[in-house]
């Protein structure tokens, strides 16, 4: 079948320049027919009237390698993809900056729609990646996922 995949942790926020390059790397893969993108990004929420600047991402990163390795498996299981990318940050993201970068291919649009879905809602729910949302006044508090 030929599937790839990554999972890798960048320090700070993933630039558009590096999800572009991404994108354009997989135009000579012709056997693609449909890409599915999310992109994740640092809400400038307001908590009990401070708002959030950025969020300070750290995991337990062999854990976490385990659980995307899980998922990504379990992906290919159920979906006809070609190709699967997983990037998440590390280190503080600014509000309005892109903190996860999922991307799902395949030779066929259903597929990728299903799968990106599937593969975010699991990262949601099962990598152990914490948030510490650090407030304009730099006061900080541990986020709490929804």
């Amino acid at each position: 079948m030929g599937t790839t995949y990554k999972n890798v942790f960048k320090q700070g926020a993933i630039s558009s320049a590096f999800i572009a390059e991404s994108i354009a790397k997989h135009q000579s893969k012709t056997s693609i027919g449909a890409h599915n993108i999310f992109l994740g990004q640092v809400r400038a929420d307001v908590v009990d009237d401070k708002k959030v600047a950025a969020i300070e991402y750290t995991a337990y990163e062999d854990m976490a390698n385990k659980k995307f390795h899980e998922i990504r498996e379990a992906t290919f299981e159920k979906f006809n993809l070609s190709c699967m990318h997983i990037y998440h940050s590390l280190g503080e993201v600014k509000s309005g900056e892109i903190c996860l970068f999922v991307f799902v291919s395949s030779p066929r649009r259903k597929e990728v729609f299903k799968a990106l879905e599937y593969v975010v809602e699991a990262i949601k729910a099962d990598v152990p990646v914490f948030g510490k949302e650090i407030f304009e006044d730099e006061s900080s508090q541990w986020k709490v996922n929804s």
